[in-house]
């Protein structure tokens, strides 16, 4: 066999969670960092949890909230400063 063709392999790496839960594993990597794992995961805790995409989806839903009042602004027809003077002259011509 060819000599330096595999990684070099880390019998006591350890794998850390956003939840703080650390695992020893053997891996490739020394340290590796993970947002879930399986003590905080839904499908294995049978909890429902909300990560951050609530905030996400409440800034995208007041953009649109804006978006739609500046176009409603937009489409509003001004007073027409015309009408009177059209129904003056219809006044005199009878």
């Amino acid at each position: 066999m060819k000599k330096d063709t595999h990684p070099e392999y880390f019998t006591d790496s350890k794998t850390k969670c956003a939840c703080g839960n650390v695992i020893a594993a053997g891996s490739t990597i020394k340290d590796q960092l993970t947002e879930i794992c399986s003590a905080c995961h839904p499908f294995y805790t049978g909890k429902q949890k909300l990560l951050d995409t609530a905030g996400r989806v409440d800034k995208f839903r007041a953009r649109q909230k804006a978006a739609e009042a500046k176009k409603a602004a937009e489409k509003k027809p001004e007073p027409k400063a015309e009408e009177p003077a059209e129904q003056e002259s219809e006044e005199k011509a009878e």
